[in-house]
C-alpha cells in the first residue's frame, strides 16, 4: 500500500483547487479534507510523517474534491460545523451557521442577567442559536420555531446530539401570532438579503442554501424584522430583550423600525469584520 506525506499531499490537493479557490482558502480545505478522511491534524501535518493512503479514503477524498470545483460548500461535505462549542449537523435543509452568529450568541450570553431566562428563536434553521444557548444558560427555557419542516428535523437532530432539550414548533410567523408569553429574550436571524442582491452571491450559497431563508422581497426587505418586533413587543415581559441578526446595510432603518414599535435602550453591534450586524432593544412600557 503507498504511502504520502502530508505536506505533499496538502500540496496536491491545493493545487486542483486552486482553478476555483484562491490558494489560502484552498490550503484550509485540504487540512479539513486530509483531517476528515485521514484522521490527520494539525500537529500530524507539521511533523509530516509518512501516512498510509487508503483505497476507500481516496476514493471518498477525489470526490471531495470534484464538489468542492462544482462549489459544494465544504461544510456540507464535512457533514458537520463546530458552532459556540456545539457539533451541529448541517446540510441542504438549513443555512450553514455562520461565525457573526456565533457573535450574536455570545452577546445574549453574555448579556443575560436572568438565571432562568425564557428564549424564543425564531427562524432556527439548524438550530445553532438555541443550542447554543441552552448549553451556555442550561437553566433557560428554549423555544424554537421554523416555517419550515426539514429545517426542524435538522434542529431536532442537532438538539439531541448535543444533549440539550429545546422546544421546536413549526409556526408561519407572518401569519400566525406565538402561543408564548412573559418572554425574557426574543432572538432571530431572519431571512434579509434583498432579491437584487442575488448576482454578487457565490455559486456554493445560491446552489447549496435553502433560498426560503435567504432572500426577501425588494420592496420589503425589512418584512421579517417588522413582524418579529411586533411579536416581540407583545409577549416580552417589561425589561425584556429582543436581538437581531441584520443586514449590514440597514442598520438606520432597524433603529427606527424597533423604536417606531415601542422598544428603548436600542443598541448597534458591529461584528468582527467592523459590520453594523447585531441589534439589541428592550421592552421598558407595554
Amino acid at each position: 500500500m503507498p504511502f504520502e506525506k502530508p505536506k505533499a499531499k496538502i500540496q496536491s490537493i491545493t493545487k486542483e483547487l486552486k482553478a476555483i479557490y484562491d490558494e489560502r482558502e484552498a490550503t484550509n480545505m485540504a487540512h479539513l479534507l486530509l483531517g476528515h478522511f485521514y484522521g490527520l491534524d494539525r500537529m500530524a501535518i507539521i511533523l509530516n510523517d509518512e501516512f498510509s493512503l487508503v483505497e476507500d479514503s481516496e476514493k471518498s477524498l477525489a470526490k471531495a474534491i470534484d464538489e468542492l470545483n462544482q462549489h459544494k460548500p465544504i461544510q456540507h461535505i464535512l457533514g458537520s460545523v463546530e458552532f459556540y462549542g456545539c457539533e451541529l449537523k448541517v446540510d441542504e435543509r438549513a443555512l450553514i451557521p455562520r461565525p457573526e452568529t456565533e457573535e450574536l450568541v455570545d452577546w445574549i450570553v453574555t448579556e443575560n442577567m436572568v438565571e432562568a431566562p425564557s428564549i424564543v428563536d425564531i427562524g432556527t434553521g439548524t438550530g445553532c442559536i438555541p443550542i447554543a444557548l441552552k448549553k451556555a444558560i442550561p437553566n433557560a427555557q428554549v423555544i424554537a420555531v421554523d416555517v419550515s419542516e426539514e429545517a426542524l428535523t435538522l434542529a431536532q437532530e442537532n438538539a439531541k446530539q448535543n444533549s440539550v432539550e429545546v422546544d421546536f414548533t413549526l409556526l408561519d410567523i407572518l401569519e400566525n401570532t406565538f402561543p408564548f408569553d412573559q418572554l425574557d429574550i426574543v432572538v432571530s436571524n431572519p431571512p434579509y438579503i434583498p432579491e437584487s442582491d442575488k448576482a454578487e452571491m457565490s455559486s456554493n450559497v445560491l446552489s447549496f442554501e435553502p433560498h426560503l431563508a435567504l432572500f426577501v422581497e425588494n420592496h420589503d426587505p425589512l418584512i421579517f424584522y417588522r413582524r418579529i418586533a411586533e411579536l416581540a413587543f407583545q409577549h416580552l415581559k417589561i425589561g425584556g430583550i429582543l436581538y437581531f441578526e441584520i443586514h449590514e446595510r440597514f442598520g438606520k432603518e432597524m433603529i427606527k423600525l424597533v423604536e417606531d414599535i415601542g422598544f428603548t435602550k436600542v443598541l448597534l453591534k458591529k461584528d468582527l469584520q467592523g459590520k453594523d450586524r447585531m441589534l439589541q432593544a428592550q421592552k421598558y412600557s407595554k
